[in-house]
């Protein structure tokens, strides 16, 4: 037996675990930091509502530069979506809102195809951010709260209203 196969085994080891620490993290997974919403029509208040924490350092202009009304999709967040949303049924009109106490975050959500990206920023006088659309579709969205700034730490509620 070669004396040079461990080497070559613990060499490459090596390569693949510094591989795997600069390659990009993927964002088409199906978990969350902080747990699915599950809704249907005429669902009640405190089914929509979800708390969590900001963080991360990963750009969400990376997911896309542009929603599907060509807002700006802005903010750093983790590669990990915050919150999956789960619709059992399409809802002609849907809103989320960020409420952090005030402190300036943004959202970005993508739908179930992928394709379907909806950004939000400022809510009226509250730097808080929130979305608001028509045409939700049944099926599985990623949901990232974000800041304008990397790796600052808030707290928020999370809430999605009919």
């Amino acid at each position: 037996m070669d004396k040079r196969c461990p080497r070559l085994l613990l060499k490459g080891g090596w390569i693949l675990a510094v591989l795997a620490f600069i390659t990009p993290a993927s964002v088409s997974a199906d978990t969350a930091y902080f747990g699915e919403i599950t809704l249907s029509p005429h669902f009640e208040p405190a089914q929509g509502t979800v708390t969590g924490y900001t963080g991360g350092s990963y750009s969400l202009s990376a997911i896309s530069n542009r929603d599907r009304h060509e807002k700006a999709c802005i903010g750093f967040a983790d590669p990990t979506p915050d919150h999956i949303l789960i619709l059992e049924k399409n809802f002609s009109h849907l809103k989320v809102l960020v409420n952090s106490g005030g402190y300036d975050t943004t959202l970005l959500i993508q739908g179930p195809d992928d394709n379907t990206i909806r950004c939000g920023d400022d809510t009226g006088d509250s730097e808080d951010a929130s979305i608001e659309d028509t045409e939700w579709k049944a099926g599985t969205y990623k949901v990232w709260v974000a800041t304008f700034n990397s790796q600052v730490k808030k707290n928020y509620t999370l809430f999605v209203q009919e």
